[in-house]
């Protein structure tokens, strides 16, 4: 008996060690953890229910000329549901037909349509579907007012009701101009939303918030760690209705002559401020759309538009004059082992220098280059060099401007042939912008100025960049050169290869221009293959804008000379301003006038001069445009009704506090 007393206390002894000793160990450890190990459990802990949440900046706008929108950020939300809500079965069959049937008005499918959708999603085995998508794209006030539809109006957690917000880029005017408006995406960054992305962007902030009950995160404090700075907007050269006119003109002398591609500029001439700029491509389907930025990235042989430069180089050499007579012969004549051709049968036979500009002649130029400047070839090359067509533009779009190809004795492709064929422009390659500004320096008396799309950077009322007139050379040439071939261009449309284009109600000057492309190619007899171009400028006397239009491919068989293809687009957009845009009426060169922006904004002013922000007056304003202006400055709107606001809750000038509720009432 006393053996067992005595076992039983020792297993007790050995039990109250044993706990001593795990007493201790769990002290030692907790102090361990608590003071030495302490801060490295505190940041396991903190990442798993405090996370640094990303507050993303407001994209700048894109605006045009007079502050109407190319591109903007507009909020989206892709609409789903969690089926199994809500819990009671019997809440579920009393509202399914009646949020089915709101909808259907909303949405355009049929309400069995969605009663089936929403049920199969609830009885999904082995579980309901938890994330049935219901809609997508859908704006602010729709999403609105599907809260409200039955079984959604009873929130998120217990109606199913998720809203997911997205923001998307949009542009008001579509496809029109889409690739010099450009994007910023994961389809690259061209255009002047990829040049100007730095500033666009802004500069995201970011706040802590911690994890509270069924996954949810909210702010740990009112404020903001890092304040979001949205980014600024671009104020563009383009004007609506100009680039709505070039845009439908090139397209329907595409579609007519079902042609590969083309493009179309149109340039104010004293300031060089593109007012148009389209690029069409067709797709395998016979569409077109705004494949390629043509205007600025594709050289190629410019043809007989090129005939402007030869003759100002021989001008001003004063190796011809206007009056100089060149012997075209029978419309072929064989130069260094090759045959040149004029499109007349039969010739021209002597003829004028200025007349070989007027007709075209490619045999005229051959001869008139290639006997004053075969001794000396790099004479007529530098000149032509001198007026800077060797030479990019350096646009905003640097990545997108194709390089100008002028070859020089030494070069590769230099042969015998080359200097009769730079005469008329071939073995040689421009950008239908590069050729534009040429042609725009004549207009202009010989200043030659660099082309812009973008007049300012603004933040709110703003200028943070301002981008003024470029002038690259004062005096490209003599104004006795520019005098005579002003008129020579004017004869074109006149009474020279352009004068089907000639009207009595508006005058126009400009040249021709056709040319052979891919010729090399086998099979080029069998399918020919040209460009045809018009460059030029309007009115003829006192120019206003200038405008090349040029088309790849087009059918031969319907016609393929510059004049019959291209012409008809130039004159059209020429018309067209005329009717729209009294040309006698000065250009004003101010800042432009928002008249849009400045209605819906009046007496909108918050930003002081301190930099704090206040609540604008939106009274008057669609309610549409108000929510989104409100909830971009960081405010959370609720509103009853539909239309204009007619009040607000928070007085304008009021401090705006980020996460404060403003209530509007719309009429």
């Amino acid at each position: 008996m006393a053996t067992e007393k005595k076992n039983i206390l020792s297993r007790l002894y050995f039990f109250f060690v044993f706990l001593t000793l795990f007493f201790i160990a769990i002290v030692v450890q907790l102090t361990r953890i608590q003071y030495l190990e302490g801060d490295k459990y505190k940041n396991i802990s903190e990442k798993k229910t405090i996370k640094n949440d990303t507050i993303h900046a407001n994209r700048g706008n894109v605006y045009a000329d007079d502050g109407s929108l190319l591109a903007t950020s507009m909020t989206r939300y892709e609409i789903r549901m969690d089926a199994s809500k809500p819990d009671d079965d019997t809440v579920f069959e009393e509202n399914i037909q009646g949020l089915s049937i709101e909808l259907s008005k909303m949405l355009g499918k049929s309400s069995d349509y969605y009663v089936r959708l929403i049920r199969k999603a609830r009885n999904k085995k082995p579980k309901p579907n938890k994330y049935l998508l219901i809609a997508r794209n859908v704006g602010y006030l729709d999403c609105q007012k599907m809260k409200t539809f039955p079984i959604f109006n009873l929130g998120m957690y217990k109606g199913g009701f998720i809203a997911e917000q997205s923001t998307k880029r949009e542009h008001p005017l579509g496809k029109i101009a889409e690739r010099t408006i450009g994007y910023d995406d994961y389809r690259g960054a061209p255009g002047i939303e990829g040049a100007f992305k730095v500033y666009l962007r802004g500069k995201s902030g970011w706040r802590l918030k911690q994890r509270i009950a069924q996954g949810q995160w909210k702010p740990i404090n009112d404020s903001n760690e890092v304040e979001p700075q949205d980014g600024r907007d671009i104020i563009t050269t383009i004007n609506v209705n100009i680039q709505d006119i070039a845009h439908h003109s090139l397209l329907r002398q595409l579609e007519y002559y079902n042609a590969d591609h083309g493009c179309v500029v149109v340039m104010e001439t004293e300031t060089g401020e593109i007012k148009a700029i389209s690029n069409l491509g067709r797709t395998k389907e016979g569409k077109y759309y705004e494949r390629l930025n043509y205007a600025i990235g594709e050289s190629h042989e410019p043809g007989s538009a090129f005939k402007l430069m030869s003759m100002i180089a021989a001008l001003e050499a004063k190796v011809i004059d206007s009056s100089t007579v060149v012997d075209t012969g029978k419309g072929r004549y064989r130069m260094y082992g090759r045959y040149i051709g004029d499109s007349k049968h039969g010739g021209y036979g002597e003829i004028s220098a200025a007349k070989a500009f007027e007709v075209s002649s490619n045999i005229g130029f051959a001869r008139l280059i290639d006997e004053n400047f075969n001794k000396n070839p790099n004479k007529f090359i530098n000149s032509l060099k001198s007026m800077h067509l060797n030479k990019k533009l350096n646009l905003s779009i640097k990545k997108g401007e194709g390089t100008p190809n002028i070859p020089s004795p030494g070069d590769k492709i230099w042969s015998k042939n080359a200097l009769p064929s730079i005469a008329y422009g071939y073995n040689l390659s421009l950008t239908p912008l590069q050729t534009l500004t040429f042609y725009n320096a004549i207009a202009n008396n010989g200043e030659m100025v660099k082309p812009r799309l973008v007049k300012e950077i603004r933040s709110w009322d703003k200028k943070v960049e301002v981008f003024n007139k470029e002038v690259i050379d004062s005096k490209i040439c003599s104004q006795s050169t520019i005098n005579k071939v002003k008129e020579m261009m004017k004869n074109v449309v006149e009474r020279g290869t352009a004068k089907t284009l000639y009207s009595k109600d508006f005058s126009m000057a400009g040249k021709t221009g056709t040319a052979r492309t891919e010729y090399w190619m086998d099979d080029w007899e069998q399918n020919k293959r040209y460009i045809s171009s018009f460059t030029g400028y309007f009115p003829a006397d006192n120019p206003k804008y200038s405008c090349i239009v040029v088309i790849h491919k087009p059918k031969v068989e319907k016609g393929y000379y510059g004049a019959d293809v291209s012409g008809p687009v130039f004159k059209d957009i020429a018309q067209k301003i005329y009717t729209n845009v009294p040309l006698l009426k000065e250009i004003n060169n101010s800042k432009p006038q928002f008249a849009s922006v400045d209605k819906n904004f009046e007496n909108y002013n918050n930003v002081e001069a301190n930099g704090n922000k206040k609540v604008p007056n939106v009274k008057g304003m669609v309610g549409m445009d108000a929510v989104s202006l409100l909830e971009n400055l960081g405010l959370k709107v609720h509103f009853n009704g539909n239309g204009k606001v007619v009040s607000q809750s928070i007085e304008k000038g009021s401090k705006l506090i980020k996460g404060k509720v403003i209530q509007l009432e719309l009429s």
